[in-house]
């Protein structure tokens, strides 16, 4: 009767193996896997019930013991696949009647044939060295009206298994795909963002090369061709993938800064304030300029005078704090939102998640203040 008394035991070794074999296997992979599963039950099994009963100090065959309490968990290994072939072609939990009966047969037909089994074995091996073996009949009867519970739990016990690696798979692949649409969403933003440099502010660079040429200030003229061809090469380059280092960002946002202090001169005042230290963390690529853009069209040139913009970071070790101030005209209520602060946003959300925001928010009345809050790294 020791499979019926150590099924709870079973029960939990095989809930734990199979959550840590469920890394490396699916329960789809059929009879294999069942039977490694199922084995390496059998051998815990006969571990234990041969320990427990030499602790009680019993006298029996140790090494026949073993080996037969191992096989006996063989018809399982067998027909798990079986079980589980019905599980899918009849699924449940359900309403319906007839999974059910087809399920209880199918555990019925089991618990039949491991009670058989088991009796044959003890009645052809005597694994308890009794002066004579049990008969075949009333041995087979003992086992018939002692495994049945241990069958139902053990039936179940697969059943819930299978559900639940189907569910997580399930769930894996609708995380990889997620992952994989995200990662295609913000693909697909950076192009969007590499395109959209404002067509205006190309126009006005160029105006502003052609009136340099024409009062002969040749020498600013060609400094102002030079940034504006960095500036192009750089969006269209596609080599530096999702993120930069903020160094770099802060070069690209330098070469766009200079052409934009040529064309408005002393009414745009430019401070960059950011530490060195933070210059290796790692940023989305492209994530200031739109914000600049912004500051600079919203702000700075609707004012006759002008203002200052300013670029500040700073990092408490887990989050990286990028902020854009500009002097201008107060945000309205509500907020509107651009389609470069839209698509910003959207990129943030698909590169970090819910580990990430963007606001944009009036400074007091001194101006318009835009933060950017994303996980702290260090560029590789």
């Amino acid at each position: 009767m020791h499979s019926l008394q150590s099924v709870p035991r079973q029960v939990r070794f095989l809930y734990d193996c199979a959550m840590t074999w469920s890394k490396n296997f699916s329960i789809r992979d059929g009879w294999p896997t069942a039977s490694v599963a199922w084995l390496a039950i059998g051998v815990f099994d006969g571990l234990q019930t041969v320990v427990s009963m030499h602790a009680m100090g019993m006298e029996h065959a140790w090494v026949t013991l073993f080996c037969v309490t191992v096989v006996s968990w063989a018809p399982w290994a067998m027909l798990t696949p079986v079980a589980l072939y019905f599980l899918r072609h009849h699924p449940i939990p359900t309403r319906a009647v007839l999974p059910w009966l087809v399920h209880g047969a199918a555990c019925l037909a089991i618990w039949a044939l491991w009670a058989a089994w088991t009796s044959l074995l003890e009645h052809v091996t005597n694994p308890y060295a009794y002066p004579q073996a049990d008969p075949l009949l009333p041995l087979l009867k003992s086992k018939l009206l002692g495994n049945l519970p241990g069958t139902v739990m053990v039936y179940g016990a697969v059943i819930v298994l299978s559900i639940t690696f189907e569910t997580r798979s399930r769930l894996l692949f609708q995380q990889a795909a997620s992952a994989r649409l995200s990662e295609s969403l913000a693909q697909s933003q950076l192009a969007a963002l590499r395109l959209q440099l404002e067509p205006h502010f190309i126009f006005n660079a160029l105006n502003a090369i052609t009136a340099l040429i024409r009062e002969q200030r040749n020498g600013e003229a060609v400094d102002m061709t030079a940034a504006l061809g960095d500036l192009l090469r750089r969006v269209t380059d596609q080599t530096t993938g999702q993120f930069v280092t903020l160094g770099e960002e802060i070069d690209f946002l330098g070469k766009y800064l200079g052409i934009q202090q040529m064309r408005f001169g002393a009414r745009l005042r430019c401070r960059i304030d950011i530490p060195d230290a933070l210059m290796t963390a790692q940023v989305p690529e492209f994530i200031l300029q739109p914000l600049v853009e912004n500051a600079i069209q919203h702000g700075i040139a609707q004012r006759g005078k002008g203002g200052a913009l300013r670029v500040a970071a700073a990092s408490d070790g887990a989050v990286l704090t990028l902020q854009v101030f500009n002097e201008g005209p107060l945000l309205a209520d509500p907020v509107p939102a651009g389609v470069g602060l839209s698509n910003t946003r959207q990129r943030l959300h698909a590169l970090y998640g819910h580990a990430q925001a963007l606001t944009l928010q009036n400074d007091g009345t001194a101006g318009v203040l835009a933060t950017v809050a994303l996980p702290y790294r260090i560029a590789r």
